[in-house]
């Protein structure tokens, strides 16, 4: 796989070399001790770095392979899912062969935890984890990039201002996705650059189009490349999202100024704030495996679109803010309409819709007034868009 070295994650040759460097770094160390014992680590640094990498050492300084390292680690994912969620569900998963890789697209909501609880339920559920598509921002930190490169994960190149360069980086790309899923390693993508931060999930037909760029030399038709593909869309639906005050921030400065500038360390700051926040009941649905693809990249484009779409699962604090964002005219009877109309996984009680709009209104309360349509918007927008795609 040299072709790929620029972009593709860690073998199971470079595991034992990559722990060893991270058990040497004391950026890695600290992070890792803030979230075990973050009071001790403020008082006593040194300390709480020594043991944290005693008991690393302990427990993944003899792993040498990728496999193992992602074993052992299923634990702590675990206890970590447990400790910010009150409760992780999926559907769909059982209509998918465990045996065969899968190109899945996904929205995108949060940098890490998305394709985290996507691969633990497939792993929970005895299928093999994916390879997980990360931009090349995220690279920026070492210890983050260890990490990924350690988890399967892959780099796309952004931002990229030389229009032959952006078509090699995408053809590379292409065809290192390719080659993935003919060598049976599923992948993990997300349906556009960047998370939806306004809750609007749209498929950028440029990343459907780049997945043809590989097959489209030998001649293959589209709709023929892309079943071979075996295209799953997957709708995340958290309850509630730890980094909603911040992007709500972000889309109101770029409304206002017409740009954002990230401060430094603010993905780094929001992966931490994804991971450890609560996000309440997260649903994953995976959808059906696209086998009859259309023969365009924006059709097929729209068809991940109204499976996601159609299969979103709503919580109450979408609803609750759809309610109170007011963009249906007979919005206060809404709730008991919804059960009928709505695509979800449950009805809601009187006490869970009041439970909702209480937390949503300590949400908005907690943050600038500027900034509290957006908020709202993002948790309404689901709903708008579940409406939509079951009309249609």
């Amino acid at each position: 796989m040299q072709e790929f070295d620029a972009i593709r994650p860690y073998g199971d040759a470079e595991t034992q070399d990559a722990i060893a460097r991270l058990l040497q770094d004391d950026g890695f160390l600290d992070m890792v001790a803030r979230f075990k014992s973050p009071t001790l680590s403020r008082w006593f640094p040194g300390l709480v770095r020594r043991q944290v990498q005693r008991w690393l050492k302990e427990r993944f300084g003899d792993a040498t392979t990728i496999e193992d390292i992602q074993g052992r680690l299923s634990t702590y994912v675990g206890q970590l899912v447990d400790n910010t969620t009150t409760r992780v569900t999926c559907s769909g998963l059982d209509a998918l062969d465990p045996d065969r890789a899968h190109l899945f697209i996904s929205n995108h909501r949060d940098i890490v935890f998305d394709p985290m609880v996507v691969n633990y339920l497939l792993f929970t559920r005895g299928f093999h984890t994916t390879r997980i598509a990360i931009g090349d921002n995220l690279l920026q930190n070492r210890v983050f990039a260890e990490l990924m490169r350690l988890n399967k994960s892959f780099v796309v190149r952004r931002n990229i201002p030389s229009p032959r360069e952006m078509r090699d980086a995408y053809l590379t790309l292409s065809a290192f996705i390719n080659h993935s899923i003919d060598t049976n390693e599923s992948i993990w993508i997300a349906q556009r650059e960047g998370r939806a931060k306004d809750g609007i999930d749209g498929t950028d037909p440029a990343i459907t189009k780049m997945f043809y760029m590989h097959r489209k030399k030998s001649g293959e038709g589209f709709a023929e490349a892309m079943n071979k593909l075996n295209i799953v869309p997957v709708s995340i639906a958290y309850e509630y999202d730890p980094c909603d005050a911040d992007k709500a921030r972000e889309l109101e400065i770029r409304q206002r100024t017409g740009s954002y500038t990230k401060a430094p360390n603010e993905d780094s700051d929001q992966i931490v704030k994804g991971l450890t926040g609560f996000k309440g009941h997260v649903h994953v649905h995976f959808g059906q495996r696209i086998a009859e693809a259309p023969d365009s990249a924006r059709e097929l484009a729209q068809m991940i679109d109204q499976d996601m779409h159609t299969h979103y699962h709503l919580h109450a604090s979408n609803l609750v803010a759809y309610n109170q964002l007011a963009v249906h005219p007979d919005a206060h009877e809404l709730p008991e309409r919804s059960r009928d109309t709505v695509v979800t996984a449950e009805a809601w009680t009187p006490a869970e819709l009041e439970a909702a709009e209480a937390e949503m209104n300590r949400r908005l309360e907690a943050c600038d007034p500027a900034y509290r349509p957006f908020l709202l918007a993002m948790y309404a927008n689901p709903v708008i868009s579940a409406l939509k795609a079951r009309a249609d």
